[in-house]
């Protein structure tokens, strides 16, 4: 049992270890915020945390890591509005366009492929 007790510790230890040191998304020389988002076969994954986003300026920067054509499709959270839709082939990475992300906060998803939206509303100035 002490055995077990141990493993599980350490592993929450290195888990946590990790997810701690996850970097927040940094501003290029224009002061955009970029987001480096990776899309697999149903779900994307992210460089940085996403966690602590602040209204400004980003620039979401996706690439396919699929097998088979797949899409990008960016919202505002709160209206729906549409902000950037495109598709990428494989192996191909795409930048949308510079956008401004408000308290209403932003989601994504991939048209084409089935995924489910990820939500960004968490947005505080």
């Amino acid at each position: 049992m002490k055995k077990l007790l141990l493993s599980v510790f350490a592993l929450s230890a290195m888990v946590f270890s990790v997810v701690s040191t996850a970097a927040t998304p940094t501003k290029n020389q224009d002061g955009v915020v970029e987001i480096y988002l990776e899309q697999h076969g149903g779900h994307f994954t992210a460089r940085d945390t996403l966690a602590g986003l602040k209204p400004g300026k980003y620039q979401f920067i996706i690439e396919n890591k699929t097998n088979k054509l797949v899409g990008f499709q960016l919202q505002n959270f709160t209206t729906k509005a549409q902000l950037d839709m495109f598709p990428l082939e494989v192996g191909q990475t795409k930048r949308t366009d510079v956008v401004e992300v408000t308290e209403e906060g932003v989601r994504f998803r991939c048209p084409i492929n089935p995924t489910p939206w990820y939500d960004i509303d968490g947005i505080r100035g």
